[in-house]
């Protein structure tokens, strides 16, 4: 029987492959690990991954908090993926407009892309006034639970949707919270933007704004607002400058 060259050889590299379990692993865990407790997660002795957790905490892939000897994720993988030029180049066509949409609205605002099931914010730009909402870059947030998550899904097609949905907060879900989350979708596609209180935060309203290119999502440019005697720009007048700065992205990345 001829070779398959399209098949996709089966190659078995027993070091890379407990390197990335290992990285896979803490990626998803906010606490950290002992050595015999990461062991124990991807199935092998503590003495197997010994020199592999070794060389990852020499190459700067993981911290050990000492005396504890919990291993970390540290931010390499991060900084990595934020070298790569389609990732660089969003951000240095973002960060200017960003930072005029901070000023005009006397708020923070930053900006998200999808990643593994996830929101990951890239870019922020702090506003002026002497109080308000920020969030971190390298900030990860629930897909289908966040508003800039939302606003994401519901400019994609029905196949990136479900795909993303898969890997997503959405499947841990209770049904009847999924259900009502996913009948937002039309309705944030027809009003062009997400508008929601937080979560987490009493007084905040999140309103997230799709950076479309070719009417799908590429990111969410999300506007943290808080609402206080004390803030300088209505509401309404925030939304306006944040679908103008998104429209503004939109007909950047398309070389309009």
């Amino acid at each position: 029987m001829p070779k398959d060259v399209d098949a996709t050889p089966d190659y078995a590299v027993p070091a890379l492959e407990k390197a990335l379990d290992i990285l896979e692993l803490l990626s998803g865990r906010a606490e950290g690990l002992t050595q015999n407790q990461i062991g124990a997660e991807v199935g092998r002795s503590a003495s197997q991954i010994f020199r592999t957790l070794a060389v990852l905490e020499q190459r700067g892939y993981l911290v050990r908090e000492r005396p504890a000897g919990l291993y970390y994720l540290s931010m390499q993988l991060f900084e990595m993926a934020h070298r790569h030029p389609a990732v660089r180049g969003l951000v240095q066509v973002a960060i200017a407009p960003m930072r005029r949409l901070a000023e005009a609205v006397r708020q923070s605002c930053n900006l998200g892309i999808a990643d593994f099931g996830r929101m990951i914010v890239i870019a922020e730009a702090e506003g002026p006034a002497a109080f308000g909402c920020r969030v971190r870059v390298g900030g990860h947030f629930a897909l289908l639970g966040a508003a800039s998550g939302r606003a994401l899904l519901a400019f994609q097609d029905d196949a990136v949707r479900a795909d993303w949905l898969a890997l997503s907060d959405a499947a841990g879900m209770p049904s009847a919270e999924r259900d009502r989350l996913l009948a937002r979708l039309p309705a944030i596609r027809e009003r062009g933007y997400e508008e929601t209180a937080d979560g987490l935060h009493s007084g905040v309203t999140d309103l997230a704004f799709p950076v479309l290119r070719a009417g799908r999502a590429l990111a969410i440019l999300t506007i943290p607002y808080v609402s206080t005697s004390y803030s300088e720009v209505p509401l309404e007048a925030v939304k306006r400058h944040g679908a103008a700065t998104a429209a503004e992205l939109s007909a950047a990345l398309a070389g309009g």
